[in-house]
């Protein structure tokens, strides 16, 4: 079954780079989580008939778990991928938690708060894409970890203003009262004061996570390796053009082009 992705991404998903035999599972892990995700986000559903959905999908999981046939096309797809590849029922799980979480929670007190929800959003896709990869190294994981989390949060600083429609900020309370950004001021899209101080905080942050896991993309062989490296390098210019605009996400929402695609590929082939 073709799962296509509606979504524009910034990032290759089940792309031509990988090899063919790992194509299919790629695809597969990443239409269970679009599609869950989805649940949280899109459409006009009440937050229970949204938690109902994504109940259904853990249920779906547990079916997995016993051993049981879905009745749902993309359950059998996805019982087959985790059987041939051995990947843990518990980064499904973590995954869904974070889609819920989005459904209930809109503020974060704290960094730790931001990063806990990366933890369980973000980082269980690098880690299943590992166990594809056959990669089990725990210096390896969290070097994916890193890498995940990062472009969580990079995602997050492109969409403050999408995010902020949706009536959610997941911008640190406690970082934005440091900077005197209020709500009012994100919901006016102005970028004076301190706002520029305050993203140059989080643009640097989440560099420092990002090039913390990118010696990965050296450590993984061959299309494997290519792939995440461009990945790395696709996260490494969404900071750059943010820094470039000064962080005015409200006027100039950073995107990746196709010359920035070229330029990012010609490196990525040079840095094996």
């Amino acid at each position: 079954m073709d799962y296509a992705v509606q979504h524009y991404e910034n990032f290759p998903v089940a792309s031509i780079l990988l090899p063919r035999h790992l194509r299919y599972p790629v695809q597969i892990i990443y239409a269970f989580a679009r599609q869950a995700d989805d649940f949280a986000d899109e459409g006009n559903d009440e937050p229970e008939v949204r938690i109902r959905k994504l109940q259904a999908f853990n249920t779906e999981l547990d079916h997995i778990a016993q051993g049981e046939i879905s009745a749902i096309p993309l359950f059998q797809d996805l019982a087959s991928v985790i059987k041939a590849h051995q990947l843990p029922l518990s980064y499904f799980r973590d995954l869904l938690d974070a889609f819920s979480q989005d459904v209930r929670k809109t503020r974060y007190a704290n960094f730790a708060e931001v990063m806990d929800y990366c933890r369980r959003s973000a980082n269980p896709i690098g880690r299943l894409l590992l166990h594809l990869y056959g990669r089990n190294d725990a210096r390896e994981l969290a070097m994916s970890d890193g890498i995940c989390s990062a472009l969580q949060l990079i995602n997050f600083l492109q969409d403050i203003a999408i995010d902020y429609q949706k009536g959610r900020i997941y911008l640190p309370q406690d970082e934005l009262a440091k900077y005197n950004i209020t709500e009012h001021q994100l919901a006016r899209g102005e970028t004076n004061d301190l706002w520029w101080p305050f993203m140059q905080f989080q643009i640097a942050r989440a560099q420092k996570l990002l090039q913390a896991g990118a010696p990965l993309g050296k450590q993984l062989p061959g299309r494997i390796g290519l792939e995440l490296r461009l990945i790395v390098l696709g996260g490494d210019r969404i900071l750059n053009k943010l820094h470039t605009s000064k962080g005015d996400i409200f006027h100039h929402r950073p995107v990746l082009k196709k010359i920035d695609w070229l330029s990012m590929i010609y490196r990525a082939v040079r840095a094996k």
